[in-house]
């Protein structure tokens, strides 16, 4: 069985000592080389007594080292006999939050960093809101430099009831706490002798057996097309990556915004063929049928179609010194697919260190609040908290090409996109008008009024004589039906007036619909 792998960040106030206990991590692992270590030891100025200074194994810009900070997101990989391990580095600094932002937006785990003889600080609570906001599902609280502290446990204690009650208020995952010297090893590899009251796992331990991918693997499968695969006349498949769920051989799948049906024939890898592709596997899908399939489109399991809207909210992480300005057109780029869209409004600021929401008309750099956006097409995604890849978009500028901004989906505005049977709201939203039937006896005046509503957009003709199920047939196709005679109980009379007159009667009786009632009534169209 392969192994599997597991993403975390770490994150905490300055200092608390994120990049020592990574460093700590990969040198007790036996995860750095000879000539790494040979490196930092030269460049450990910060180091006294000849202790080697590991936090420079992470800490590679010049500046930071400098400093004795982090400053952009390092990434370092290592591994055990039971794991995978890709651990992102992040500045604890606030200038720096879209940086942490970066490095633990594709992170199982958060691991948050508390200074024993400082407690909990506002950077602390800082950055477990903003892991928690982007839907990081497990904490381990690494209550650090115990050492210094006497290894007191009663100070352990304090920080687990205060900080417990913090992640409690903002709705995070239940925390492993573990207390530690990250510059010493304690309880970080193994189970320090200075603690005999902790009754809980070193922190390796921990990271090589919790659960990563149990909630991907349960939700509902989602598949993004990268690219088509056609070598030749006689091989069609769909190349990407599962982003949830699983998909097996045979298993029947929908095609959107084709919304074709049709079966998985095979699930081709360049080993060979498989039985099943689950959560995070890149495979290449071959469907039954011949769907007109592109990048961007999205595969999904039929009895579990996502959302479907042009309208909806989101939490936003700003990454960029111009501000969010509402009514802007921008990229809004969603798994593989990429649509305009444009930011209709901020609707508040989060006070990240009190939890307040605070009014706002833009939003800064580094800052998070909630906007309403509306995109061009519509867009097949699920809530960021179920489905953490198909949630989640980023906000880019149509000149630059710069990325603005990072997006997770909390809900949608207005109506949500029904396909499949045409409703009559949706047929009154395209033509502008309701169904009616209309009696004009003067065949002139009826075809003047037939190309006045036809220029005005609308579904309108004219029939002559009434069939006997007139308004039943002009609701069906959501038009306007102009006779000549037969007149019917449900027909609207309007002989004798003007073009004009009769345009304005139309409106008066809710038959034409202004454009404000267009939208309320097509919403996501």
């Amino acid at each position: 069985m392969a192994m599997t792998l597991l993403r975390f960040s770490t994150a905490g106030s300055v200092d608390d000592g994120k990049s020592t206990l990574i460093g700590r991590l990969l040198y007790d692992s036996k995860g750095v080389y000879e000539d790494q270590l040979a490196s930092v030891a030269k460049a450990s100025v910060n180091s006294s007594g000849g202790v080697i200074d590991l936090a420079l194994l992470t800490d590679g810009l010049r500046a930071e080292r400098e400093q004795g900070i982090t400053i952009d997101v390092a990434y370092r990989y290592f591994s055990t006999p039971k794991r995978k391990f890709i651990i992102a580095d992040t500045p604890g600094h606030e200038q720096y939050t879209r940086n942490m932002a970066t490095g633990a937006s594709t992170a199982h785990l958060a691991i948050i960093l508390i200074d024993a003889r400082n407690g909990v600080l506002p950077q602390s609570r800082r950055h477990a809101f903003i892991a928690n906001l982007l839907g990081i599902q497990h904490f381990v609280v690494a209550i650090n430099k115990m050492d210094l502290v006497e290894w007191d446990r009663d100070i352990y204690e304090k920080i687990h009831v205060e900080f417990t009650e913090f992640l409690r208020k903002i709705g995070a995952p239940k925390a492993v706490f573990i207390p530690m010297s990250a510059r010493d090893g304690d309880n970080v590899v193994d189970l320090s002798p200075k603690t005999p009251w902790f009754t809980g796992k070193a922190l390796l331990d921990h990271l090589e057996t919790v659960n990563a991918d149990e909630d991907l693997a349960s939700a509902p499968a989602r598949f993004p097309v990268q690219y088509v695969l056609r070598p030749d006349l006689d091989f069609r498949g769909y190349a990407g990556q599962m982003a949830s769920g699983t998909f097996r051989a045979g298993e029947e799948v929908l095609a959107l915004p084709a919304r074709r049906r049709s079966k998985i024939t095979r699930i081709v890898t360049w080993n060979g063929d498989l039985d099943s592709a689950y959560a995070q596997q890149s495979v290449v899908l071959c469907l039954a049928d011949e769907i007109d399939i592109s990048r961007g489109d999205l595969i999904v399991a039929a009895d579990a179609v996502p959302h479907v809207a042009r309208r909806f909210r989101a939490n936003c992480v700003w990454m960029n010194a111009t501000a969010l300005e509402p009514g802007r057109s921008y990229f809004i780029k969603h798994t593989s697919h990429q649509v305009r869209g444009v930011i209709r409004s901020v609707n508040f600021r989060m006070d990240v260190n009190s939890l307040e929401r605070v009014g706002a008309a833009r939003l800064q750099l580094n800052e998070i609040g909630e906007i309403s956006i509306q995109t061009h097409h519509p867009l097949y995604f699920d809530h960021y908290a179920k489905n953490r890849i198909t949630g989640a978009f980023i906000i880019i500028d149509p000149l630059s090409n710069e990325t603005l901004g990072a997006g997770m989906i909390t809900g949608t505005e207005g109506k949500e996109e029904v396909r499949g049977q045409v409703s009559e709201s949706e047929r009154a939203a395209r033509f502008g008008h309701k169904p009616a039937v209309v009696l004009v006896e003067d065949s002139e005046s009826a075809y003047l009024l037939e190309r006045e509503l036809f220029d005005r957009g609308a579904n309108v003709a004219v029939m002559g004589v009434a069939p006997a199920n007139a308004l039943s047939l002009a609701a069906v196709v959501g038009m306007i039906l102009i006779i000549t005679s037969g007149a019917t109980t449900t027909a609207i009379d309007l002989s004798g007036l003007a073009t004009h007159d009769a345009v304005q009667q139309l409106e008066r009786r809710g038959v034409l619909i202004s454009q404000e009632e267009q939208l309320i009534e097509g919403e996501g169209i």
